[in-house]
């Protein structure tokens, strides 16, 4: 499947509390591994090959910590509480 041009036409749904965590871990795992590498300095690379866009550790770590804060305040705007109402139909149980 191809890259996508613009989010023109993109839909989705609310992102889930599930969801959000998920994203957070990954964001986390991501951030782990960039710094296990243990060269953040200014070491740069490409990717792609020479041809490729080029960019650097700490550029990359920047963005990680800036995507794992949107999504940190995203998570705490969720609601602390869900409430749900439930109608008895059956006449039955009805009293």
């Amino acid at each position: 499947m191809s890259d996508l041009e613009s989010l023109e036409g993109a839909k989705g749904d609310t992102l889930t509390e599930v969801q959000i965590r998920a994203i957070l871990a990954q964001i986390d795992l991501d951030v782990m591994n960039l710094l296990r590498d243990g060269k953040l300095a200014a070491l740069k690379y490409s990717v792609g090959g020479n041809a490729g866009a080029t960019t650097d550790r700490a550029a990359n770590l920047q963005a990680l910590l800036a995507a794992r804060q949107h999504y940190q305040q995203l998570l705490s705007t969720l609601p602390a509480w869900e409430l749900s109402q439930g109608v008895d139909d059956d006449p039955l149980t009805r009293g």
